[in-house]
Formats: C-alpha cells, sequence, structure tokens
C-alpha cells in the first residue's frame, strides 16, 4: 500500500519502532529527566491519551521522514540514516536548543531530548529505508 511513493506500512513498522524505543529510551532515564525536567515522579507519569498522541506523532513524522527520503534519494537503508541525521542536526537539536535556552531549562534536559528525538529519527529512517527497499524489490 503506498501514497504518493511513500510505503504506509513500512511507515507504521517505522513509527511503532521509534514509540517503543522512546519508551525505552526514558524507561532507562527516568529518573535523569524527571530530575532535569525539574518535575515530580507523579507530574512525570504521562497519560493514556499523551501516549497516543504521542504514538499518532509518530506516524506523522515517519510518514515525513519517509517522503523527504524519497523525494531526496533512492530509498535505501544509508539514504534514510542520512536523512534522519540531516534532519536531527537541522531542526530537531537546534529546535531543542532555542526552545530550552528560552524556557531556562539545563542542558542536561536537552541532551537528554535530543538523545531522544536523535534515536527516534535514526530508528525511522533505517526502518523505512530498510523496509521500503525490500518491498519496491518485491
Amino acid at each position: 500500500m503506498m501514497f504518493d511513493g511513500v510505503y504506509l506500512p513500512a511507515v507504521a513498522y517505522a513509527a511503532l519502532a521509534s514509540f517503543a524505543f522512546g519508551a525505552a529510551y526514558y524507561g532507562l532515564l527516568s529518573r535523569a529527566w524527571v530530575s532535569a525536567a525539574r518535575l515530580s515522579p507523579e507530574q512525570a507519569k504521562p497519560k493514556v491519551t499523551t501516549l497516543a498522541l504521542t504514538l499518532f506523532c509518530e506516524f506523522v513524522m515517519a510518514f515525513v521522514l519517509a517522503g523527504v527520503i524519497y523525494h531526496t534519494a533512492e530509498v535505501t537503508l544509508g539514504n534514510g540514516l542520512i536523512s534522519a541525521a540531516m534532519i536531527w542536526v537541522g531542526f530537531m537539536l537546534t529546535g531543542l536548543i532555542i526552545n530550552h535556552r528560552y524556557q531556562s531549562a539545563s542542558w542536561a534536559l536537552t541532551i537528554i531530548d535530543s538523545g531522544h528525538w536523535l534515536g527516534v529519527l535514526l530508528i525511522q529512517g533505517a526502518v523505512y529505508g530498510y523496509t521500503a527497499s525490500i518491498m519496491v524489490q518485491s
């Protein structure tokens, strides 16, 4: 199933994989993140609606990343990773640095959150690039 050159099943796999990564990442770094975000443990517990919104947004992110990969180069694992890294450096990292500085957030929060988004994008780029390239060959 394809939409304008984007393989939707591969997008779904990428979104689910990055969502699982986020759960594991913040599960491992939960104490450091709660401290860096200056939240209480109760404030840091996500609601089911927040988790659902996160999954939806990661699906949108994976879809847009897939479109970027498709429109800029051949869809491959390597091009997925390169596109993901470029988007992270150009948009995610810079956006987090700016927002966190205006919010007077700690650099620790910026490092933790930017590491999460790097992982999300690299996973999405890798999963989409690999899966879609296999689908094209079939």
